[in-house]
């Protein structure tokens, strides 16, 4: 079954999203729910509508070992609060460009309730507490990309405090 796969993969290349999904559910007749979400590389910096400015490269950093272990308890905590039968998620690091993915989360469940709200929490999950690093080239520079105060928002829905907003 689906838990046999990796459960977190950390690489520099694109990934076929269709393989992935069919992967994890990998003929598993208990389910009857796949939920993904994928995130791709945004041309516009929108941390405040006022200084959006357009992206050339994300670029996004890791600390191997790290990281890995910090997502795999993130779904291991995703698993404690929902009925799931499988998740996996894949993140790319590197020097990407707009419209590039950067993010893969797919869950199965039986049903699509659990399977939306553990692919919700895992992404709110993952844009506060994995340890990436992600820097913007834009037309006025390099700049670090700061925790967002609505990130930690999200993540609080689910009881989880964080502070990584500035």
């Amino acid at each position: 079954m689906s838990e046999t796969l990796p459960r977190v993969r950390i690489q520099h290349g694109a990934f076929d999203v269709s393989q992935e999904i069919a992967a994890l559910q990998a003929g598993d007749p208990r389910v009857g729910a796949v939920c993904t979400f994928l995130g791709t590389v945004r041309d516009r910096n929108i941390q405040g509508e006022a200084h959006a400015a357009s992206v050339q490269t994300l670029e996004l950093e890791h600390y191997a070992g790290m990281t890995e272990r910090s997502i795999e308890a993130m779904i291991d905590e995703a698993h404690r609060r929902f009925d799931l039968f499988g998740a996996r998620v894949v993140h790319r690091i590197g020097v990407l460009a707009p419209t590039e993915q950067v993010v893969l989360v797919v869950v199965t469940s039986a049903h699509r309730g659990e399977s939306f709200q553990a692919c919700e929490f895992l992404m709110d999950y993952l844009k506060t507490q994995a340890p990436f690093w992600k820097k913007e080239t834009t037309p006025t520079g390099v700049h670090w990309v700061d925790a967002r105060v609505s990130d930690d928002a999200a993540l609080a829905r689910w009881g989880i405090q964080a502070s990584n907003a500035v």
